[in-house]
C-alpha cells in the first residue's frame, strides 16, 4: 500500500522485529487497551468541565469518582481474565487466522472491509443484545451493564464476563470471515472502540455524527436505551431497529421533543407579536394624549387673548 508514505516500511520493520503470533496476540491486546482507554480520555476531561454539561443528554445525573472506579475495576478484570485469553485462543486455529502478509491492503480495500465489519457487527449485536433483554438472560447477565441508566463512555465495556464473550463475538466475526489483514483489523478495532465509547458517553454535540448521518445511532440513540431499559438494540446503525419496530418508543420521544420545541417557538413568536402590538397601542395612545394636550393649550391661549 503506497498511499501512506512510510507505512509499508514501518510494517516490514515490525515483521522483522517480532513474529506474526505476537502481532496477532500481544500487540492486538495492547492496542485494544490503548484504543479503549485513550478514546475515553477526552470524554473524561469533558466530564470535569461544567460548560460541557449543556450537551449532556441526561445533564441532571453526575457520575462520581466512586462510580468511575467501580466501572474501571470490572473492566480491568474483564480485559485481563476474559479478553486477553480470548485474543490468544482466537489465533490458535490456522484456518480462521488473520493475514500478516508483508504487502498491506490498499486504502480502498481496507475501507470497504472495515465498513463490512461494522455492518456484520451491528446485525449480530442487535440479535444478541435483544436476546439479552429476555427476562432470564437480563436477570442473570445483562442487568450488570444496565447499572448505568445514565451511561458514561467508560461503561461501554462494563458488563458481565459472559456478556463480554457473547457480544464480543459480534465484533470479531467480521475480520475472520473476511480473512482481513491484521492492520485492517487494528483500524477497525480503533474505530469500534471510538464508536462504542462515544455512544455511551451521554454527549450529543451539534457536530456529532448522528446529526448529519441519520443512519448512525450515536449517543442520542443508545442513551435512550439505557434510560428506558428497552428498544434501540443495535450497536451502530439505526436501520435494524427501524425494520423490526424496536425503536418505536425512541421515535415517539423524538417526535414529542420536536413538538415541544415547535410549541415553544410558536409561543415565543406570539409573545413577540403581543409585545409589538402593545407597544404600538401605547404609542398611539401617547400620541393621542399629546395631541389633545396641545389642542387644549391652544384653546386656553385663545380665550386669554380675548
Amino acid at each position: 500500500m503506497a498511499e501512506i508514505p512510510g507505512l509499508e516500511y514501518a510494517w516490514e520493520s515490525a515483521l522483522e522485529r517480532t513474529t506474526p503470533v505476537m502481532l496477532k496476540t500481544v500487540v492486538t491486546f495492547v492496542l485494544h487497551e490503548l484504543f479503549y482507554w485513550g478514546c475515553y480520555v477526552p470524554f473524561f476531561v469533558m466530564d470535569q468541565i461544567p460548560s460541557f454539561r449543556k450537551w449532556k443528554i441526561q445533564g441532571d445525573v453526575v457520575n462520581t469518582g466512586v462510580t468511575h472506579w467501580k466501572c474501571a475495576k470490572l473492566i480491568i478484570m474483564n480485559h485481563l481474565a476474559v479478553v486477553l485469553p480470548l485474543v490468544f485462543v482466537s489465533h490458535l486455529f490456522e484456518g480462521v487466522s488473520l493475514q500478516t502478509d508483508a504487502n498491506l491492503p490498499s486504502l480502498s480495500t481496507m475501507a470497504l472491509q472495515v465498513l463490512v465489519c461494522f455492518i456484520i457487527e451491528d446485525f449480530l449485536f442487535y440479535w444478541g443484545h435483544r436476546a439479552l433483554h429476555t427476562r432470564l438472560l437480563y436477570r442473570l447477565i445483562h442487568h450488570v451493564h444496565h447499572e448505568f441508566s445514565a451511561p458514561l463512555g467508560l461503561a461501554a465495556e462494563y458488563a458481565h464476563p459472559v456478556e463480554v464473550i457473547f457480544l464480543g463475538m459480534a465484533t470479531v466475526v467480521g475480520p475472520f470471515l473476511l480473512n482481513a489483514h491484521i492492520v485492517t483489523t487494528w483500524v477497525y478495532l480503533f474505530l469500534r472502540c471510538l464508536q462504542t465509547v462515544e455512544c455511551h458517553s451521554g454527549y450529543d454535540f451539534p457536530w456529532s455524527l448522528n446529526r448529519w448521518f441519520p443512519l448512525y445511532g450515536g449517543a442520542d440513540f443508545h442513551d435512550h436505551h439505557h434510560k428506558h431499559y428497552s428498544g434501540n438494540y443495535a450497536s451502530i446503525f439505526t436501520w435494524t431497529d427501524a425494520v423490526h419496530g424496536t425503536d418505536e418508543a425512541y421515535r415517539k420521544w423524538k417526535a414529542d421533543q420536536q413538538r415541544d420545541r415547535d410549541n415553544a417557538l410558536a409561543a415565543a413568536a406570539a409573545m413577540n407579536v403581543d409585545s409589538s402590538s402593545s407597544g404600538s397601542g401605547r404609542k398611539a395612545t401617547d400620541h393621542a394624549e399629546e395631541t389633545k394636550s396641545t389642542r387644549s393649550g391652544r384653546d386656553s391661549g385663545s380665550v386669554a387673548a380675548s
